[in-house]
């Protein structure tokens, strides 16, 4: 096992760890340094684009987000209306003027973790303590982090792969809170014929948007990977990132008592693996497309922990 999937620890207690990067004092962006000019020329040289999958859902009102701990949900309004420029005069240019050129704006306002989105580095730790040894004291200001933003991350563009585990096991969607182990991902993995590589985005098919927009069915109780499949994937198989269908990407509750999203702590503490959430995998499942480009676009918020992320798929050749 090399040293970028299993790197050093700089804190080692009660059955956790925050490694320190292989990547040096100054990483900010984890396993998306195996992204490479060489590694993406070897894959988007490879692309069919007949057809494009978008991995992306719409945002709109009333959308499953994370409510529940008071964070707020996706809200949109507008900010201009072609009446109202005419009756108020908010832009300045005259209501003679808008008669003619109408004038429409909106502004939105969400959680940085609402919708299709990638988990940065900065998310989750252990002890106060986060990727390469970021600490709240040092390394956290007035506003946002001024480590391990999004704002770092460069295109996500590189192997992916789909494991259609509820297709797996023939369900539309797997049981509330199954937590999808070590030997179910590699028997999927099998089952598809699909190689598990070292720099993979690993998508995994749990068949929760089944039940999307529906709140409650979408979000209480979802599937997920536990803690051993996130090891499997990170460790064993060499993934840069895991996404999944879901809010959570790990099964909750979890499988283990007292804990607080341990996929997640383990996966950007120790690992240095970005998560993907809320990911529209139905098309790519319907068509059985295991093997594909992926390409994802954060948005670039700059010391966020998360950052909405148009996705998609295109089959490769």
């Amino acid at each position: 096992m090399t040293d970028e999937l299993r790197p050093e620890a700089l804190l080692d207690r009660d059955g956790v760890r925050v490694s320190k990067s292989p990547w040096g004092a100054d990483d900010e962006i984890g396993r998306l340094n195996w992204i490479t000019k060489d590694s993406v020329a070897a894959i988007l040289e490879r692309l069919d684009g007949r057809h494009v999958f978008d991995l992306s859902v719409d945002y709109f009102i009333g959308m499953p987000s994370w409510s529940a701990a008071g964070d707020p949900k996706y809200d949109i309004w507008m900010t201009h209306t072609p009446q109202g420029a005419i009756n108020d005069n908010l832009s300045g240019a005259g209501p003679a003027l808008h008669e003619k050129f109408s004038y429409c704006g909106d502004s939105c306002a969400m959680y940085t973790h609402c919708g299709t989105h990638i988990d940065t580095l900065n998310h989750l730790g252990y002890y106060g303590m986060f990727w390469n040894g970021w600490t709240p004291d040092r390394d956290l200001g007035s506003r946002v982090w001024t480590k391990g933003g999004a704002d770092r991350y460069p295109p996500l563009i590189a192997r992916g792969v789909l494991l259609d585990v509820a297709g797996m096991h023939g369900v539309d969607c797997l049981p509330d809170s199954h937590a999808v182990g070590p030997d179910e991902l590699a028997s999927c993995a099998r089952t598809q014929g699909v190689e598990l590589r070292k720099g993979d985005v690993v998508l995994v098919r749990f068949g929760r948007m089944k039940h999307w927009p529906d709140t409650n069915g979408y979000l209480l109780n979802p599937p997920g990977i536990g803690v051993p499949g996130a090891r499997y994937l990170c460790e064993e198989a060499g993934a840069m990132c895991i996404g999944g269908d879901t809010i959570s990407l790990e099964a909750l509750p979890s499988e283990e008592p007292d804990v607080f999203l341990p996929v997640h702590c383990y996966m950007f503490a120790t690992a240095g693996a970005q998560i993907i959430e809320v990911a529209w995998l139905q098309e790519l499942a319907a068509e059985k497309i295991y093997e594909f480009a992926f390409v994802g676009l954060p948005l670039k918020l700059a010391g966020a922990t998360g950052a909405p992320m148009r996705c998609v798929a295109v089959p490769l050749r």
